[in-house]
């Protein structure tokens, strides 16, 4: 696969690019938008922080990285030519294989000739009287168009932790998410990785496979259940493509996009014995089961929740042989599922090795500082020569926080969303015309790439009823924008996660002003959303304003 380090031809010094459109981001959602776009006959210019296509793929290259959802699931429905001649090895892609995807879908539909590569935004202003975005690079070189795209992704912005002394450590420090393009060897090598999250559930068993020892400081653990992953036969993969119009129908569906949706019996309308056999039944099949494909109400009722996390928790003091680190990896502060559930593969017998030691740095052992040779703890200095930060992501709006968006009168959308986002269905803001968003705040998420899809085609649409009608300016409407806000937040209202702190609740605790909880997307079912957006579509998108 190249890993081109030409670039599209840049403007002359001082000149500005002038396109129809700019798009932020050569991900999943920006590749797509570009493909739409040329279609609708615009020129386009993409501006892409990375050397390559790929977005979080090309980003996060860390041991162990791959999809949780159904690799067969997770690719670009809009082409049955692409469809037919790719073929998945794994039922969930490891990441190596996932940027080979994207870059052969790069190649297929010659994207490259329109994206910009080492080009970070980090500007993008509204003039009013021109009706057009001005936007900016880190290198001070400027871009001109008509319609804005933000492609930046939910999980883009990532986060160090906020310990003193964290640059002081001499040897190398690494966050996944910048995780470097060449292995790194950590065989014989102390190792110390700061967070039990989704990233390190997944990095943690590569990891301890190679390294002398390998300490896990733990701030707060993680329900997890097993991935269950498998090759994928020359065979499999055949009937799999016949069936991909049945497959991506059902996923069109169902609340989230995945193959998987809830049993529609309450958990505690069954008896004891046949609930523990639907869970044993669940946990042993691969993927999302566990969680999306279990009884109805374990997302919003507290009982059955608990019942629930007693069967996980179970399953984990029989797979941690050690009883005291077994009760360290149980959340206690959270139920299964009210928080994004990582899949694993060998986490938790990680902990049965003996190079292999858990730190709880809330109830045993605090961090008090980073030191150049390692982390200084309340009862010791621990020594390594490798620290990997796994503190995550400022998720949904942190990437936009991270650019300086104006609209009409200098106003920033920091500050337009200080008290949450205000958008028409996560894909126009308020007060920012012509500005539209690829898995905005308050969207529909799930399967990402099918999520995407479905967004992308809709804003597609805006863009050929604009251009049918000559239109050349978008804005909300008030009335619309209160609607909406109102929807996400009574879809929000019932669920167990909504009172849980998470990405997913804009919380986090390593960035300033992130310690209130937020709704930052549209939680309710996704078949609802689709069916809103199509009345939107075929209603003439009256909800938006038009000049």
């Amino acid at each position: 696969m190249p890993d081109t380090n030409v670039l599209a031809e840049r403007p002359a010094q001082g000149q500005a690019t002038v396109t129809d459109a700019i798009i932020i981001g050569a991900g999943i959602s920006g590749m797509f938008m570009l493909y739409r776009l040329r279609e609708l006959g615009m020129s386009v210019k993409v501006f892409e922080a990375g050397t390559n296509v790929g977005g979080t793929w090309y980003w996060n290259r860390y041991p162990g990285a791959r999809f949780d959802s159904e690799s067969w699931t997770y690719g670009y429905s809009f082409s049955k030519e692409l469809l037919a001649e790719w073929d998945w090895k794994e039922h969930f892609s490891p990441q190596p294989d996932t940027l080979e995807y994207l870059n052969h879908v790069a190649d297929k539909f010659d994207l490259r000739r329109d994206m910009q590569f080492r080009s970070t935004v980090t500007a993008a202003h509204w003039d009013d009287a021109a009706n057009q975005w001005t936007v900016t690079l880190e290198n001070g070189e400027q871009a001109k168009a008509r319609f804005l795209f933000t492609a930046i992704g939910i999980l883009s912005a990532y986060t160090l932790p906020a310990i003193p002394g964290r640059d002081s450590f001499q040897g190398p420090a690494y966050h996944p998410a910048r995780w470097p393009h060449t292995p790194v060897d950590f065989t014989g090598k102390r190792v110390g990785i700061i967070g039990t999250g989704a990233t390190a559930i997944q990095a943690i068993p590569e990891i301890a496979k190679q390294a002398a020892h390998l300490t896990v400081f733990q701030r707060r653990p993680n329900w997890a259940a097993p991935l269950h992953n498998a090759k994928i036969s020359k065979e499999e993969m055949e009937e799999i493509k016949s069936r991909y119009e049945e497959i991506y129908a059902h996923c069109a569906q169902t609340p989230s996009w995945f193959i998987h949706e809830a049993d529609r019996r309450k958990t505690l309308d069954v008896s004891p014995e046949e609930r523990e056999a639907f869970w044993e039944k669940l946990y042993a099949e691969p993927g999302f089961g566990i969680w999306m494909g279990n009884f109805r109400d374990i997302l919003i009722d507290e009982k059955a929740n608990e019942k629930i996390s007693e069967f996980i928790a179970r399953k984990i003091r029989q797979r941690v042989k050690d009883p005291a680190v077994a009760e360290k990896l149980i959340p206690k502060d959270h139920g299964f599922g009210s928080r994004r559930v990582p899949l694993e593969s060998g986490y938790f017998e990680t902990y049965n090795r003996d190079n292999v030691t858990l730190v709880d740095v809330i109830n045993d052992e605090p961090i008090e500082c980073i030191t150049p040779k390692g982390v200084k703890t309340s009862k010791q200095e621990r020594e390594f020569d490798i620290l990997i930060y796994a503190t995550g992501f400022d998720g949904v709006t942190g990437a936009f926080d991270r650019i300086d968006f104006r609209g009409p009168n200098g106003l920033t959308l920091k500050d337009a969303w200080a008290d949450g986002p205000r958008t028409y269905l996560g894909m126009l803001p308020e007060g920012f015309p012509n500005m539209l968003m690829a898995l905005g705040p308050h969207t529909a998420r799930g399967n990402i790439p099918q999520a995407i899809e479905h967004s992308v085609n809709f804003q597609a649409g805006v863009l050929r009823f604009m251009l049918e009608h000559g239109y050349t300016r978008i804005d909300t409407r008030p009335e619309c924008v209160d609607e909406w806000t109102e929807t996400v937040i009574k879809a929000a209202e019932p669920l167990l996660s909504s009172k849980v702190d998470s990405w997913q609740t804009g919380v986090n605790r390593n960035v300033a002003g992130r310690q209130v909880r937020r709704v930052l997307g549209y939680n309710g079912n996704g078949a609802h959303f689709r069916r809103k957006t199509d009345e939107v579509t075929t209603g003439g998108f009256k909800e938006f304003v038009f000049r």
